[in-house]
């Protein structure tokens, strides 16, 4: 295997920031899917196309046609959909992904509506003002009952608002974030821009280095993750083995961090595959990537949903440590670099 090229730091940290200010919460992915087309399309090796659902499919031809291998991260986010229109003119929003309520709560939001507008407003509970409701504020339970969305326009009833163009089944996006600062990346959704962004900073550095992968290989940008099906279509049924790029969860009782690049050896839906997730320990160890091992206690990837579709194939997941997952996230760029030299790793392999 020769030596790894050289990781495009400043380029995977402008990509990133780019793919995070583009909103795309699960079933509004086209925007942020369109933009890592438009970037993938300046490397000539890869062969582009969609699926009928949307996600981006990227055939990379490798030094060998036996056995081929895929890669997948997931562009889509967590959001929300207008659930109801309310009396007041706010909206009542319905979840898009597993994230708890009040970790929304005050965040920025934009509303996409039919018409083609955007409109910007805030998450906030019914009774948010202190000074009238005193107590009751932090007593409150959060959920889809007692948090609305506060537009910014003169809206006080249904139909001032429906006026705007605002209707029931329009996106909401949260807003990102984004900051980077003294090495960390914060921002809402690096699951899994981050390793989106992993993933297309590996072929440009290939590009640069005049170098192709080892093995034919399949890069899926999938779009339905957060919402369990994300990877069920998309990879070609010769494809003998998978590496899901996504997230490693770091908090109390997590081996993970956010400087290290994680293997996930179990997560909810059970292990992954031992033996392609060996050689992916050993690949680390003899290139020297600075990596942790761990178990994922509330989680599952693209892989299982790959896995339940029927696939018939070796799954394993690697990924950066991202602290406060499914919240206001933060990583650091030592784990996206270890994360793609990783890739790069996995791509050479002989």
């Amino acid at each position: 295997m020769p030596n790894l090229p050289e990781v495009p730091t400043a380029f995977l940290l402008d990509f990133l920031t780019r793919l995070l200010n583009t909103p795309s919460p699960t079933g509004f992915t086209e925007p942020a899917v369109a933009f890592t087309e438009q970037t993938l399309r300046t490397f000539p090796d890869l062969n582009l196309m969609r699926t009928r659902k949307g996600a981006l499919v990227a055939t990379w031809t490798g030094g060998r046609d036996n056995g081929p291998r895929a890669l997948t991260a997931h562009v889509d986010t967590l959001g929300a959909m207008v659930k109801e229109i309310k009396s007041n003119g706010r909206l009542k929003i319905s979840r898009i992904g597993g994230y708890i309520w009040n970790t929304i709560e005050g965040e920025g939001v934009t509303v996409f509506t039919s018409r083609n507008r955007q409109v910007r407003g805030t998450v906030l509970l019914t009774k948010a003002s202190s000074h009238v409701f005193g107590g009751e504020v932090g007593e409150m339970k959060r959920d889809e009952d007692t948090l609305e969305v506060r537009l910014d326009a003169r809206t006080t009833s249904e139909l001032e608002t429906l006026e705007l163009g605002v209707a029931v089944g329009d996106f909401v996006a949260f807003d990102p974030r984004v900051e980077l600062n003294a090495g960390f990346v914060r921002s809402r959704h690096l699951d899994d821009k981050a390793c989106v962004a992993a993933l297309v900073a590996a072929v440009k550095a290939m590009a640069d280095a005049k170098l192709k992968p080892t093995h034919k290989t399949t890069l899926l940008i999938s779009n339905y993750e957060e919402v369990g099906h994300g990877a069920a279509a998309g990879i070609p049924a010769d494809v003998e083995e998978l590496l899901v790029v996504d997230m490693a969860a770091v908090g109390e009782g997590q081996n993970s961090d956010e400087f290290h690049a994680t293997l996930c050896v179990k997560d909810s839906g059970g292990p992954y595959h031992h033996g392609m997730s060996e050689r992916l320990r050993s690949l680390a160890e003899k290139n020297k990537i600075p990596y942790k091992v761990d178990i994922y206690p509330h989680y599952a990837s693209d892989g299982e949903a790959w896995w339940q579709s029927g696939a018939d194939a070796a799954v394993a997941l690697i990924g950066p440590g991202v602290d406060a997952s499914h919240n206001y996230e933060r990583t650091h760029t030592e784990a996206l670099v270890a994360t793609t030299r990783w890739v790069l790793a996995y791509l050479l392999e002989e």
